[in-house]
């Protein structure tokens, strides 16, 4: 009877010494990481821009988006959540395995379509889904009032303003945003030309416009922008030594959950920046198993275009290959 009045006393003082510390737990790479709810939401702002914004970015336009914008998800998601929890475990149980039946947002799925599924793990979207909640997050210009004339009632962003200090940009973030901008002008086009005419005319796109896309980038940005691969399909693309070998450092992270970090080397004022292109379901369609997510009459085309192509087989979640970025350090 001593022992388990000594053993329910001790469970007691440590649930208080949670709930007192006000630490939210998150998994990352098997071990578990006790975070405070600022450092909770910088996780969730940093991994919301570097993998959400790919599609929901608060700066495309209106006509010209591949994704609704997280305000509207936010929004949407708050009309339904009477606390927190409700609405972190509700953009979960969508994220999980996005389904039509799942989507709040019917008028986004009937525009865009379902939302590709993305191994995403539990943690990494339960803080984001807690920095969308906690705070007021960037929003397109049009936005309050297109939601304001769709949905009715006067729209105010709820959450307080992020007040972390603005700090001048690193070498890793500059490589990162050359990349996430690059990949977001390429899927734009390649989901406008897959929902216009399907996986065959996509092809044909990639075959003629990708390169080109790249390289307008590239200029915008004045570096040399590259996607390379180990199992390239276009020649061009083909990783040097060095960049196989990242590769398969970056695979390496990925297959054991971690957060991949951009590479930076700076040679004077030079800096090549490397970062995974991580593959998701739509990818599958063109770099997965032959009869299985790639038709066959698919797989005729690319061999048409690429007879010596490598880069099928893919699985979801899998490092296809690179950015391999050059720029010049701005003063």
């Amino acid at each position: 009877m001593k022992i388990n009045a000594l053993l329910i006393a001790v469970i007691s003082l440590s649930l208080f010494a949670c709930k007192k510390n006000n630490n939210t737990s998150y998994e990352d790479s098997s071990e578990v990481v006790e975070l405070t709810s600022q450092e909770l939401a910088e996780k969730g702002k940093k991994t919301m821009e570097n993998k959400c914004y790919l599609c929901h970015n608060p700066s495309s336009s209106e006509k010209n988006r591949v994704g609704p914008p997280m305000a509207a998800i936010k929004a949407r998601y708050l009309q339904d959540a009477s606390t927190k929890e409700e609405f972190v475990n509700s953009i979960w149980h969508f994220v999980e395995k996005p389904t039509k039946d799942k989507a709040k947002l019917k008028g986004a799925v009937k525009r865009f379509g379902v939302m590709p599924y993305q191994k995403y793990s539990q943690e990494e979207i339960e803080a984001i889904a807690h920095f969308m909640y906690e705070y007021k997050i960037e929003e397109p210009e049009w936005f309050g009032e297109h939601w304001e004339k769709n949905h009715g009632g006067e729209y105010g962003q709820k959450g307080k303003e992020w007040n972390a200090e603005e700090q001048e940009k690193d070498l890793a973030s500059i490589g990162l945003e050359y990349a996430k901008s690059t990949k977001a002008q390429l899927r734009k086009n390649l989901m406008g030309a897959m929902q216009k005419e399907g996986v065959i005319h996509a092809l044909e796109f990639c075959n003629v416009r990708a390169m080109p896309l790249t390289d307008s980038m590239a200029t915008v940005h004045n570096a040399n922008i590259k996607r390379v691969s180990d199992r390239n399909r276009n020649p061009e693309n083909k990783a040097s030594e060095k960049e196989t070998k990242y590769i398969k450092s970056f695979n390496k992270q990925i297959k054991n959950r971690e957060e991949p970090s951009p590479i930076v080397e700076q040679n004077g004022d030079q800096t090549n920046f490397y970062y995974p292109i991580v593959t998701n379901d739509m990818c599958l369609k063109c770099h997965g198993e032959v009869g299985k997510q790639i038709e066959q009459k698919t797989y005729d085309k690319i061999l048409k275009f690429y007879p010596e192509d490598k880069a099928i087989g893919y699985d979801v979640n899998q490092v296809r290959g690179i950015w391999s970025i050059e720029f010049e350090e701005k003063q």
